[in-house]
C-alpha cells in the first residue's frame, strides 16, 4: 500500500502537446518523457509521478503503458475541451479482500456512509459561506445537517443535498451573477470552469481509490449505473469545496477573461477554445495540489473504514490541511 511518506514524493504531470507538432510520449533512461521534433521538453522520474494528464492529441508507446503499470501511475488522455476519453490506471486489483468488504456491504451500513459523505460535503459548504459572512444561522445548519441525519432513504438524501446545494451556489457565487447549476449544460462561463474544475478533481480521486484496490465502479451513495465510476463520485463530494472556493478566487483575482469563452448558437451553450482550457485545468490543479495530502489521508482512512467494517470514517475540513 502506498504510505505517506512514500505519497509525499509523487507528482501529478499535466502534460500539453502543442497543437499541429510531432509529439511523443515515451520512456526515456526511466523517465516519462515528453518529446517534440525528437527532442524532450519535459521529463518526471517514473518512480515519482501518481498521475499522468495528457491533454491532446499524442502519439505513446506501448512500453510507456508496461513501465506506467509497473510504478503504479495512472495516465488519463483527454480531448482538447478536457474530457476523458481513455485511461490506463493502475487498480491493485489483486485487494480481493478489501472488494470483498466493499461488494458486502449492507444498505443500511451504506446509508450511513452516504449520511456521513453529504455531511462532510454540506458542512463544507457552510464553512466557505461563513468566510463570505453569508452564512445562515447556526440553528439553520444544525437543522440541516440535522435532516441528513434522518434521512431513511438514498433518495431522501439525494433531495436534501441537492436543497443545500442551490443554496450554497446562490449565496456563495453571487458576485458572480450566479444563476444555476447545470451539470455539462455549459450554460455559462461558471458552469464550464465548475465541470473543468470537478473533473480534475474526479479523476484525481479516482487515481488514489485505484491505488488502494477500490473497484470505482461500485458505489455506495451513487448508485450503481453503467459505465460510471460510483464511488469516485462518493468520495469526491467532500472535495468539492476545494474547486468552489478556487472558483470564487479565480473570479476576484481576474483570472477568468470573457473573451476566452465563446456562444454557439446553434447548440445554444457556451464554450471553452481548446488553445485556453489548459490555463484554466492548472489553476484547477494547483488548488488540488495543495490539499492532495488531505485527500491522500481522507482516502487512506476511507480504506481503513471500509476494509474492518468500521464506521469511523474520516471528515475533510476545508478551513485547514489536517496534516
Amino acid at each position: 500500500m502506498l504510505t505517506l511518506p512514500d505519497f509525499r514524493e509523487k507528482q501529478i504531470v499535466f502534460f500539453r502537446p502543442e497543437f499541429g507538432k510531432d509529439i511523443r510520449l515515451k520512456i526515456k533512461n526511466q523517465n516519462i518523457a515528453l518529446e517534440r521534433d525528437g527532442k524532450v521538453v519535459s521529463q518526471v522520474a517514473t518512480e515519482k509521478a501518481l498521475s499522468v494528464f495528457v491533454l491532446g492529441e499524442i502519439s505513446f508507446t506501448s512500453v510507456l503503458l508496461r513501465k506506467c503499470l509497473e510504478n503504479g501511475v495512472s495516465v488519463f488522455f483527454l480531448k482538447r475541451n478536457l474530457e476523458t476519453y481513455a485511461t490506463v490506471g493502475a487498480a491493485a486489483e489483486g485487494n480481493y479482500l478489501l472488494r470483498e468488504r466493499q461488494y458486502a456491504l449492507s444498505p443500511e451500513r451504506g446509508l450511513r456512509i452516504a449520511r456521513h459523505i453529504v455531511k462532510n460535503k454540506v458542512r463544507n459548504q457552510f464553512r466557505l459561506l461563513r468566510e463570505r459572512d453569508t452564512a445562515p444561522s447556526e440553528e439553520i445548519e444544525r437543522g440541516v445537517l440535522a435532516n441528513v441525519d434522518l434521512a431513511d432513504s438514498m433518495q431522501s438524501l439525494l433531495g436534501l443535498e441537492g436543497g443545500a446545494s442551490r443554496y450554497f451556489f446562490r449565496a456563495y457565487f453571487a458576485d458572480m451573477g450566479w444563476r444555476r447549476r447545470v451539470p455539462r449544460g455549459k450554460a455559462d462561463p461558471e458552469n464550464i470552469l465548475l465541470d473543468i474544475g470537478y473533473s480534475m478533481l474526479f479523476n484525481y480521486v479516482d487515481s488514489l481509490l485505484r491505488l488502494f484496490g477500490f473497484d470505482t465502479y461500485r458505489g455506495i451513495y451513487h448508485q450503481l449505473f453503467f459505465q460510471r465510476k460510483s464511488l469516485a463520485c462518493d468520495v469526491e463530494e467532500p472535495f468539492r469545496s476545494i474547486i468552489d472556493r478556487k472558483l470564487l478566487k479565480m473570479h476576484n483575482l481576474g483570472q477568468i477573461r470573457k473573451e476566452d469563452f465563446r456562444y454557439s448558437t446553434k447548440r445554444k451553450q457556451y464554450y471553452l477554445g481548446y488553445k485556453e482550457s489548459p490555463r484554466y485545468a492548472q489553476l484547477f490543479m494547483e488548488a488540488i495540489l495543495e490539499r492532495k495530502e488531505d485527500i491522500y489521508a481522507y482516502i487512506r482512512d476511507f480504506y481503513y473504514a471500509i476494509l474492518n467494517g468500521t464506521d469511523d470514517l474520516p471528515e475533510f475540513d476545508i478551513r485547514k490541511p489536517r496534516i
